[in-house]
C-alpha cells in the first residue's frame, strides 16, 4: 500500500508540491559555471525519477576553475570583465614571453573554460580578443594567432593585436602580415593597432584594465577564487538537488507498515534523514551567503565601485542559485509535512486497531462473564453473595466501558482531524459504543433480576420465619393454662393477634407471585415457593384448630360447672393441683375427658411442629452446605490466582535478571541477589502448583473435609517461615532499587499497575487468607465429619503464624553473642516490667530496683530465659520492625519459679542461685502472667523428667545419682558465665557427700512463696511432688533449713547452675 493510494483529501496538492519540487531541481540553474543545463525546458518531465537521469549529466560538464587552476594562475589569457559595445565578452592575451611553451592541452583548456564562464546570450554574439604583442617580436605575433586560429573553442567578432613597438618589428609585422594574412584562416577581421589609443578607438577604455589603458580594476587571483568558490557551490546545490529528488522518490513509494512498531520506526528513520536533508541545506545557504558577501564586498567597501559584466554575472548567478535553492527547501518543507502528517496518521490508525482489538477483546470478556451470572440463588444468603461478586465484577465492567467510551472519542477526533482512514474508524467507534450499551444494558438487567431474586428470596425467608414463629408458639402454649376461661381466653387473644401481622409476612396467591417474579423464578425456585407456601397453609390450618379448641374450651367455662367431686372450686381455683388432688380429678369423666380432648389435639400440632421443625432443619442445613461450598470456591479461586501470580513474579522478574539482554538494566546493588530478592518464592511456586492445589481440589465435593489436607500439609506449609524471616532483607533491597528501569521495564512488559513489592507480599498475605477461610468453614460446618480436622488445621495454622510472628521478633536481637539456635525452640516471647534484687547488692541498689521497673522484652527458650530491651522501631514497612539489645540471659536449668508474687497477682519472681538475684516480672494482665507461669512449669517439668531418666540409668554401684562433675566441664547454660560463681561451684564439686544421703529427709518451706528450682540430684522424685502438690520449695529456705546431710546431697546441683550471670 503506497501512499498514493491513500492520498484523498488533498491528494492534488500533494503531487501539485512534488511536480512543483522536481520542477525546481530540473530548474536549478547553474548557467555560466561550466556549461549549461543539458536540455531545454519544452522537454522537463514532471517525475522526479525522469528528472534523475538528467540531472546525472550534470557530471559530463567540461572543466572547472578548481581542476585547472595551475593553467589559470599562468594568465597567459583571462576574462577582463570588459565588454565591446554590442555587449562581446573581452578575453586579452597579455604579455607573456613563454607564451610559446604553452602546451596544447593548456591553452586548450584555459580557453576553453573561459569562453564556458560568460552567459549564453553574451557568447552568443562573439568574443573580442585583445592580444598584447607590444614587447614581443612578430614570430610571436605570428605563433598566437595561428594557435587562436586553430583552436579557439568559442565564437569571434574581433580580434585585435597590439603589434611590436619596436622599428623593426613594427615593420616586419606590418609587411609580414599582409603576406600571411590567408594563413590565419580567420572568418573575423584581424585588425593590428600601433598604440594603446587606437585600442581605444575600438573598445572603450572603462572595458578595460589599467594595463591596456583603461579604469578597470582586476585581480587573477580573486577572480580563480570567486570562480572556484562559484562553482562549489553550485555544485553542492546540485548535490543538495540529487538529494532531495533520491528521498522524494523514497517517500512517495513508501509503503504503510500494518504494525505499530514498524510505523513508528519507520516515521522515525524518515524523521531522521529529512533533518540531515534540512542540515545540508542550511549549510549550502551559509556557503552561498558568504559567497555572496564576498562579490559585493567591493561594493560594501567603496560605494562608488562599479562591478564589471562578469562580477555581475556571478553575482547573479549566487542570487539565483540561492532563491532557488530556498524555495526548493520550502517546497520540500510543504511535502514532508504532508508526508509526516501521513505517516502519524497512519501510526495514530494503528494504535486505535491495536486497542480496539484489545477492547473488543475485554467487551467479549465482560460480556461472557456477565452471562454466568444467571443464577439467581437458593438462598437469601446464596443470592446476596452472587449480587456482591456482580458488584464486585462491575468495577472491572465500568472500567472496560470507559475504556470503550474513550477510545471511540479518540476515534471521533480522528475523524475531526481529517484522518485519510475515516471510512475505517467510523464504523469501529459506532461498533463500540454500540456493545458497550449492550454490555451496560445487560449488567443493569443482571442486577435487576438479582435484586428481584432478593427480595423474593427475602419474602420467603420472612415467611417461613413467620412460619417457625407461628409452630413455636403453637408448641409453647401451656395445654394446662387453656383449660381455665382466662388461659384459654388469653391463648386464643394470642393466636388472633399474631394472626394480624400476618399480612405483612405471608405469602400472597401463588398466581399473584408467579406472575410478579416471573423473569427470576426457575424450576427450582417454584418449588422452593411452593414448599413455603405449602408450609404456611399448614401452618394456617393448625392455627384454625388451634383456635376452635381454644374457642371451644373457653365457652365450656362459661357453663355451670357440675358438682361431681368435693370442692369442684378448687380444681378450677388451682388448674395446677397436687398429686392427690389431680387423682380424684380423674374421677370426674366430663372433665377429664375434655383435658384428654385437648391434650390430643396439643399432641397432634406437636406431632406437625416437629415435622414443620425437621424441614426447617433440613433446610438450614442445605443453606450451610452452600456457604461450605462457597468458601471452598472462594479457596481454589484465591488458591489458582495465588499460583498464577506467583508464576508471573517468577517469569516476568526472576527469570529476568538472567536475561543478558536486560542485565545493562540492573542496577549494582541487585547484582546476584536473586536470592536475597525472592526468598525461597520458587519453593512454594512448586510446592502450591505440584501438590498443595491439585490436593485441595480434591475435596471440591466435600469442603468438610478440606482440614485434612492441611494437616497432611502442615509441614510443607512451614515454608512459608523461611520467606518471611528473609522479608526484611527483601525489602530493603526492594527500597533500595525500586525505582530502577529493570523494575519499570518488567512491570511495563507485565502490564502490571502494581509494583513488584506487592506482589512480595503475597506469600504473607496467603498464609494469613488460610486462618481466615478455615475458621469460615469450620462456622458452617459444626456437626459434620471434619469438623475436628477443621480445628486441628486452624489450630496449626495459628501455631505457623505464631512461629513467625515469634521469629520475626528473635533475628531482630543484637548484642548476643552466642547462637541463638542453640538455645532450643522460642516458646514464647513478650513485654514485661522487670524488678532485680541482688542479696549482697548494696541497700540502695535494691530499694532503686524495686521502685524503678525496667522495661524488657523476655524470650523463653527450651534453655535459656533471655531479657533484652525493646527499641524503638523506624523505617517504613518491613523495615518498621522493633530491634531488641540483648541484656541478660539465665539458663532454665539454673532457676526457680514463684508463681505468686507479693502485691500483685500479674507478678511472678524468676531466681537463680539459691535467691541470690531475683528478677521479679509484671505481666501485662493476669492471663498473661498465668500462661507464661505454665510454659516454665512445663520447661521445669521436662528437665526434671529428663534428670530423673538419667538418674535412673547410672550404674546401680555408684553412691551419688550424678558424680562430681570435672574441672572443666561447662554448664547446660550456652551463655558465658561469671569465673567468681564458677569458682564457687568448683568448691562445691570438691565437698564430701554424706554416705546416707537417701535417709535424709526433706526440708520444710519456710517461706510464704513456693518456688521451683531444677533438681539435679537423686532426690528428683521428692522435688517433683512438690512441684505437683504444692510447688517446688524455695532454695534459700531448703539450704537454711537443711541439715548437713541435706546440704552434701544438693551440692552436685552446682553442675546444672549457670555459674555467671551478666548485668541486666
Amino acid at each position: 500500500m503506497s501512499l498514493h493510494e491513500f492520498l484523498r483529501e488533498g491528494g492534488e496538492t500533494s503531487h501539485r508540491i512534488m511536480n512543483r519540487l522536481s520542477h525546481l531541481i530540473q530548474n536549478l540553474d547553474i548557467s555560466g559555471l561550466g556549461s549549461p543545463f543539458p536540455f531545454n525546458p519544452a522537454s522537463r518531465k514532471n517525475s522526479w525519477r525522469d528528472w534523475d537521469d538528467e540531472i546525472m549529466q550534470l557530471d559530463s560538464c567540461p572543466l572547472h576553475a578548481a581542476d585547472i587552476t595551475p593553467d589559470l594562475k599562468k594568465q597567459f589569457a583571462f576574462l577582463s570583465g570588459g565588454r565591446g559595445d554590442n555587449g562581446s565578452p573581452i578575453i586579452v592575451f597579455p604579455e607573456f614571453p613563454a607564451f610559446g611553451e604553452i602546451t596544447d592541452c593548456e591553452f586548450h583548456n584555459v580557453l576553453t573554460y573561459l569562453t564556458s564562464v560568460p552567459s549564453l546570450s553574451s557568447t552568443g554574439v562573439g568574443f573580442i580578443l585583445v592580444i598584447d604583442r607590444r614587447q614581443d617580436r612578430w614570430a610571436a605575433v605570428k605563433g598566437t594567432l595561428l594557435r587562436i586560429a586553430g583552436s579557439f573553442p568559442g565564437n569571434l567578432q574581433l580580434v585585435l593585436v597590439l603589434r611590436p613597438t619596436t622599428l623593426l618589428q613594427r615593420t616586419l609585422s606590418d609587411i609580414l602580415f599582409k603576406f600571411n594574412k590567408d594563413e590565419f584562416k580567420m572568418k573575423v577581421p584581424v585588425i593590428m593597432l600601433s598604440s594603446i589609443t587606437e585600442l581605444h578607438s575600438y573598445i572603450d577604455r572603462t572595458q578595460l584594465t589599467h594595463e591596456l589603458g583603461g579604469t578597470q580594476d582586476y585581480c587573477h587571483e580573486k577572480w580563480i577564487s570567486h570562480r572556484t568558490a562559484i562553482e562549489g557551490f553550485a555544485l553542492m546545490v546540485k548535490k543538495t538537488a540529487q538529494t532531495l529528488q533520491s528521498f522524494g522518490t523514497e517517500l512517495a513509494e513508501t509503503e504503510l507498515p500494518n504494525e505499530i512498531q514498524a510505523t513508528t520506526i519507520l516515521l522515525s528513520t524518515h524523521t531522521n534523514k529529512k533533518d540531515k536533508m534540512k542540515e545540508d541545506i542550511l549549510v549550502a545557504l551559509g556557503q552561498g551567503s558568504r559567497l555572496l558577501e564576498s562579490i559585493n564586498e567591493p561594493v560594501v567597501r567603496d560605494a562608488d565601485h562599479n562591478m564589471n559584466q562578469d562580477e555581475l554575472e556571478n553575482l547573479a548567478t549566487v542570487q539565483r542559485l540561492l532563491s532557488q535553492l530556498d524555495e526548493t527547501e520550502r517546497a520540500f518543507d510543504e511535502f514532508w509535512v504532508r508526508h509526516h502528517t501521513k505517516l502519524e496518521q497512519c501510526l495514530q490508525l494503528r494504535h486505535f486497531e491495536h486497542n480496539y482489538r484489545e477492547v473488543r477483546a475485554l467487551l467479549d470478556q465482560v460480556s461472557e462473564k456477565l452471562a454466568t451470572f444467571s443464577e439467581v440463588g437458593i438462598s437469601p444468603a446464596h443470592a446476596d453473595h452472587i449480587f456482591c461478586e456482580l458488584t464486585s465484577y462491575e468495577e472491572r465492567v465500568c472500567e472496560v466501558l470507559d475504556r470503550a467510551l474513550a477510545l471511540s472519542r479518540e476515534g471521533d477526533e480522528l475523524i475531526q482531524n481529517s484522518h485519510y482512514a475515516e471510512d475505517s474508524i467510523r464504523p469501529k467507534c459506532s461498533e463500540l459504543r454500540a456493545i458497550g450499551e449492550n454490555v451496560s444494558s445487560s449488567l443493569r438487567a443482571k442486577k435487576d433480576h438479582l435484586l428481584k431474586a432478593i427480595e423474593l428470596h427475602q419474602r420467603l425467608e420472612k415467611a417461613s420465619k413467620w412460619v417457625d414463629d407461628g409452630i413455636y408458639l403453637l408448641a409453647s402454649q401451656p395445654v394446662d393454662k387453656c383449660q381455665s376461661h382466662e388461659g384459654a381466653e388469653l391463648a386464643l387473644q394470642e393466636l388472633e393477634r399474631y394472626l394480624d401481622n400476618a399480612s405483612q409476612s405471608q405469602l400472597t396467591d401463588l398466581d399473584i407471585i408467579w406472575a410478579e417474579y416471573d423473569a427470576v423464578l426457575n424450576q427450582q425456585f417454584r418449588d422452593q415457593v411452593e414448599k413455603v407456601f405449602q408450609k404456611q397453609t399448614s401452618m394456617q390450618e393448625m392455627f384454625d384448630k388451634r383456635r376452635v379448641s381454644l374457642k371451644k374450651l373457653a365457652a365450656k367455662q362459661t357453663r355451670p360447672v357440675q358438682t361431681v367431686a368435693p370442692r369442684p372450686e378448687a380444681f378450677i381455683k388451682s388448674p395446677l393441683s397436687s398429686p392427690a388432688h389431680r387423682a380424684q380429678q380423674e374421677k370426674n369423666g366430663s372433665q377429664t375427658g375434655s383435658r384428654n380432648n385437648c391434650e390430643k389435639e396439643n399432641g397432634q400440632l406437636q406431632n406437625g411442629d416437629s415435622n414443620s421443625r425437621h424441614a426447617s432443619l433440613s433446610e438450614e442445613e442445605e443453606n450451610l452446605a452452600v456457604l461450605r461450598r462457597h468458601v471452598m470456591n472462594e479457596l481454589l479461586d484465591t488458591e489458582r490466582a495465588y499460583v498464577e501470580e506467583l508464576l508471573c513474579v517468577m517469569q516476568g522478574y526472576a527469570s529476568e535478571m538472567d536475561n543478558p539482554a536486560m542485565s545493562h538494566l540492573i542496577p549494582a546493588p541487585l547484582q546476584n541477589k536473586k536470592e536475597v530478592l525472592f526468598g525461597n518464592m520458587p519453593e512454594i511456586y512448586h510446592f502450591h502448583k505440584r501438590t498443595f492445589l491439585r490436593e485441595l481440589e480434591q475435596y471440591t465435593d466435600c469442603p468438610e473435609l478440606v482440614g485434612r489436607c492441611f494437616l497432611e500439609r502442615m509441614t510443607d506449609l512451614q515454608i512459608y517461615e523461611k520467606y518471611c524471616h528473609n522479608k526484611p532483607r527483601s525489602e530493603s533491597l526492594w527500597r533500595q532499587c525500586s525505582d530502577c528501569a529493570f523494575f519499570q521495564e518488567c512491570q511495563k512488559n507485565l502490564e502490571h499497575k502494581l509494583g513488584l513489592d506487592s506482589y512480595l507480599l503475597k506469600p504473607v498475605q496467603r498464609i494469613t487468607k488460610y486462618q481466615l477461610l478455615l475458621k469460615e468453614m469450620l462456622k458452617y460446618s459444626k456437626g459434620c465429619e471434619g469438623t475436628d480436622d477443621l480445628q486441628e488445621a486452624l489450630t496449626s495454622i495459628l501455631g505457623i503464624l505464631k512461629a513467625v510472628n515469634d521469629s520475626m521478633h528473635l533475628i531482630a536481637i543484637t548484642g548476643y553473642e552466642g547462637n541463638l539456635s542453640e538455645l532450643g525452640k522460642l516458646l514464647m516471647q513478650g513485654s514485661f516490667s522487670v524488678w532485680t534484687e541482688h542479696k549482697k547488692g548494696h541497700a540502695k541498689v535494691k530499694d532503686l530496683a524495686r521502685f524503678k521497673p525496667m522495661q524488657r522484652h523476655l524470650f523463653l527458650h527450651e534453655k535459656a530465659l533471655l531479657f533484652c530491651k525493646r527499641r524503638e522501631e523506624n523505617g517504613e514497612g518491613y523495615e518498621k520492625a522493633p530491634s531488641y539489645s540483648f541484656k541478660q540471659s539465665l539458663s532454665m536449668s539454673a532457676v526457680g519459679i514463684t508463681e505468686n508474687a507479693k502485691g500483685d497477682n500479674k507478678k511472678f519472681e524468676v531466681w537463680c542461685n539459691s535467691r541470690e538475684e531475683v528478677y521479679i516480672v509484671q505481666a501485662p494482665t493476669a492471663e498473661v502472667k498465668t500462661t507464661w507461669v505454665k510454659e516454665i512449669r512445663k520447661v521445669l517439668t521436662t528437665q526434671l523428667e529428663a534428670c530423673r531418666e538419667a538418674s535412673q540409668q547410672r550404674a546401680p554401684d555408684q553412691v551419688f545419682p550424678f558424680p562430681p562433675v570435672p574441672s572443666g566441664t561447662v554448664s547446660l547454660s550456652p551463655f558465658k558465665t561469671g569465673q567468681k560463681s564458677f569458682k564457687r561451684g568448683e568448691e562445691k564439686k570438691t565437698e564430701p557427700c554424706s554416705p546416707d544421703v537417701n535417709s535424709s529427709s526433706s526440708p520444710k518451706p519456710t517461706g510464704k512463696d513456693e518456688a521451683v528450682t531444677s533438681p539435679t540430684s537423686d532426690r528428683a522424685a521428692v522435688a517433683k511432688k512438690r512441684f505437683t502438690l504444692q510447688g517446688f520449695s524455695n532454695l534459700k529456705a531448703q539450704k537454711e533449713s537443711s541439715t548437713t546431710d541435706d546440704k552434701s546431697c544438693t551440692l552436685p546441683m552446682t553442675a546444672f547452675i549457670s555459674p555467671g550471670i551478666t548485668q541486666l
